[in-house]
């Protein structure tokens, strides 16, 4: 195998594209790498003699390649083969090709051993996807390739398809056969090319849904498309692994905390900084730099990683990493090319008609934030110090999944909206969490406090008033937790069940005093997966919430996906309005399978344990009748239900729910769905108040004339005070995060239900007096 040595004037550049370069093969497969790059550290500058010794360092009796970034690289590299031995040195060639390109395809092409012309060949074609991607050349015009003399098509799942990674492994399966293969994406008619080169199977641009055509020719065509066909599989090795565990929730689980406050602005402060010469390496120092955190932060966290590959991915993305390098090559400073250019990406996203992409526009500020502070030297918030309020203009999920939750005092979010992702993750860790406080000015340093229950946020607060409330509350969740496993039994004599709403088997584990499952979101439980679970493995899954809430009923949604929920092994067509559009069952009316091999690991762990299921997003009594055909024959104890989340079917319910067992009341979508507030929309979302009248009156008439026991699996399930108006309304069952199930039964059993006032709730002006009346 060839030697790889990569000259650069910057010895964090060479570092980081090695790294780079590095990952897309196995480390047994790699070829030997050395750098010479820098005078040092962090000097600028080459160096003839570190080259020379570097190529004696990978040489090999099948050459040494030479990749170079510019200018003064050329000449130290050519002086360094004055250096090595006259043999060496005949063995060495030196390539124009592109650096970070041109290495990540000599590596790749190198690994399955081939010549060194070969590798040279496919390095120098490094720039061909990137320019026909962007429409600056045509291209590379390939050598005539064989006819195929056998093919086969296939599915490309990959939800980002063929990108560097999968790629790279394609190009190292095909070149370790005796075949030639070709590609062909028969959804845009490119191809066919040259499957065992790098850049060519990268030009394809093939996305995931389309359809790949595989062609081979030669001595091993049937064992290539064999293995090829195996891969995809495989998703090409593009899997991510499946999480076994979640990340405890370790909060406090208040509502109210008090602390030195940490304040994010909404951008980095560029003031103080001063462009210098090489504002590209600066660049690519930062870059590098955020890339080692991400990498960092998705290899310690034990529930949110797929956050931080989702980062790493805005970080190394192409087209704007293009835009920002034309900016610095006409005199931009790296930060202002930098966030000029993110800026415009987040506006974009903020932009579109998708929900979930338009939370996306938090994660482009997030990876935005991270590399400019790496380029002005400012701190990051990764670590904020302990029992601090941290105070941020937005929550994104990579930042609620991060803070310690053990250490964190709380956080204030100047945005409104409670549904967020970030918000949710913060919650069901048990972070003190407050949103909405607006404007407020907040010095940094200054202790603030806030209590959620009420909706107060006061800077240079009663400290004594406080820590008195926040002791008084740990009293009570101590209490509350030391209780927990006892019933929910009102004052005046009704029983309630709590439960736990379970994204993960940990969620089940952590769950105090929960009377069993009231949701199991399937969607979130495998939404790591980037290929469909197989029965046998929801099965198993399912086995170990059951175990870890000892027996104990579950309800298992099945697949909810659509809006701002997709589900990576079933893609979706674009929707102008994906909130109104195929969402939930409505989705599988037209692609049945998946939800049957559901149902059928359903059926299958109901002979073992109490189990329910429920189907989401039904609006008429014809998808009812559907999804109770798709269930087929049930197993005796297997109760059915469905969710009640739009108007129409809550005021058609007692339609609806005859022959269920059940119904379960989703109180975020219905409440989004009758205000007509987008619950991701930080403009309306002080609008998708789940204490609406109108929401409490829909749920009211829900509990009337169902016919069969209600429940509630929405947030508001999740608010003591809340849970208690709900049973008031004649709720039987309670689903809520973890950490407040000891703290809903609790209250329930401090309660006497018939002197909780719901004739004036229901009729209430707004939710604002609806919370007075509660609080009351």
């Amino acid at each position: 195998m060839i030697g790889i040595v990569v000259v650069s004037h910057s010895h964090a550049l060479a570092t980081a594209a090695v790294g780079l370069a590095a990952e897309m093969v196995a480390e047994d497969k790699r070829p030997a790498i050395a750098v010479a790059a820098g005078l040092d550290d962090k000097t600028f500058g080459t160096d003839a003699m570190a080259v020379s010794e570097a190529i004696t360092a990978v040489d090999s009796p099948d050459g040494v390649l030479v990749l170079l970034d510019l200018g003064s690289a050329v000449l130290s590299a050519e002086l360094a083969l004055e250096f090595v031995d006259p043999d060496i040195a005949e063995r060495v060639k030196l390539s124009s090709a592109p650096l970070v390109e041109g290495l990540v395809a000599a590596v790749v092409t190198a690994s399955t051993g081939a010549s060194l012309d070969a590798v040279i060949a496919e390095a120098n074609r490094g720039l061909v996807a990137k320019q026909d991607h962007l429409g600056e050349t045509s291209p590379v015009q390939q050598a005539e390739l064989a006819a195929a003399d056998q093919v086969i098509e296939l599915a490309l799942s990959n939800e980002h398809g063929l990108h560097a990674r999968p790629a790279a492994r394609l190009v190292a399966l095909v070149n370790s056969f005796d075949a030639a293969v070709t590609l062909t994406d028969l959804d845009t008619g490119r191809g066919p090319v040259d499957a065992g080169s790098l850049s060519m199977v990268a030009t394809l641009n093939a996305q995931q849904g389309h359809r790949l055509q595989v062609g081979a020719s030669g001595p091993q065509a049937a064992e290539a498309l064999a293995a090829i066909n195996d891969l995809a599989t495989q998703n090409f090795g593009d899997d991510a692994p499946a999480a076994e565990t979640s990340q405890p929730a370790s909060g406090s689980g208040l509502d109210v905390a008090i602390g030195p406050a940490v304040v994010v602005e909404a951008g980095v402060d560029l003031s103080g900084y001063t462009p210098g010469d090489d504002e590209r390496g600066r660049l690519d120092a930062a870059l590098s730099s955020a890339s080692v955190e991400l990498e960092h932060l998705r290899d310690t966290s034990t529930d949110h990683g797929g956050f931080f590959d989702a980062h790493l991915a805005l970080l190394t993305d192409r087209t704007p990493l293009d835009a920002i390098h034309r900016a610095i090559s006409a005199g931009s400073s790296a930060p202002d090319a930098w966030k000029q250019t993110y800026d415009e990406l987040a506006a974009r996203f903020e932009g579109l008609d998708d929900a979930y992409q338009r939370e996306r526009a938090q994660d482009v500020r997030s990876v935005r934030d991270r590399v400019l502070r790496a380029l002005t030297g400012s701190t990051s918030n990764d670590e904020t110090p302990a029992g601090s309020i941290l105070v941020v203009p937005e929550l994104d999920a990579a930042t609620a999944a991060t803070l310690d939750a053990a250490q964190i005092g709380g956080i204030a979010v100047r945005a409104a909206g409670t549904t967020g992702h970030g918000v949710i993750v913060a919650r069901s860790r048990g972070i003190p969490l407050i949103t909405g406080i607006g404007d407020v000015a907040v010095p940094t340093g200054a202790t603030v406090a806030f209590d959620a229950r009420t909706g107060s946020f006061e800077v240079s607060p009663d400290e004594a008033a406080f820590r008195t409330t926040i002791a008084d509350r740990l009293a009570q969740r101590e209490q509350a937790v030391a209780e927990a496993d006892q019933p929910a039994m009102t004052l005046d004599g009704r029983t309630v069940e709590v439960l736990v709403n379970v994204g993960s088997v940990q969620d089940a584990v952590d769950a105090h005093g929960a009377d069993g499952s009231g949701l199991v979101r399937t969607e979130v439980l495998f939404g790591d997966r980037r290929t469909a679970p197989t029965v046998a493995e929801q099965v198993e899954r399912f086995r170990a919430i059951a175990a870890a809430l000892d027996g104990k009923p579950i309800t298992i949604r099945t697949w909810d996906i659509g809006g701002d929920k997709p589900l990576p092994f079933l893609p979706q067509d674009r929707e102008a309005n994906p909130f109104l559009g195929e969402r939930g069952i409505r989705v599988f009316r037209r692609r049945p399978q998946l939800l049957r091999d559901q149902l059928e690991a359903i059926r299958q762990i109901a002979v073992e344990t109490p189990v329910h299921v429920m189907f989401p997003m039904v609006t008429t009594a014809d998808e009812v009748a559907w999804a109770l055909d798709e269930l087929g024959p049930r197993p005796d104890g297997l109760e059915v239900g469905i969710m009640v989340e739009v108007p129409a079917a809550a005021l058609r319910i007692e339609t609806l729910a005859a022959g269920l067992d059940f119904v379960s009341i989703g109180t975020n979508d219905l409440t989004q769905y009758t205000t007509a507030a987008d619950r991701t929309n930080s403009a309306v979302a002080p609008l998708a108040d789940g204490l609406d009248p109108a929401v409490l009156q829909l749920i009211d008439h829900v509990v009337r004339n169902a016919g069969v026991r209600v429940a509630v699996c929405g947030d508001l399930a999740s608010d003591p005070q809340s849970a208690v108006l709900l049973a008031a309304l004649g709720v039987h069952e309670l689903s809520a995060v973890g950490p407040q199930v000891p703290l809903v039964k609790a209250l329930l059993r401090q309660t006497d239900l018939t002197q909780v006032p719901t004739a004036e709730v229901l009729s209430a002006r707004d939710a604002a007096e609806v919370r007075q009346l509660v609080r009351r």
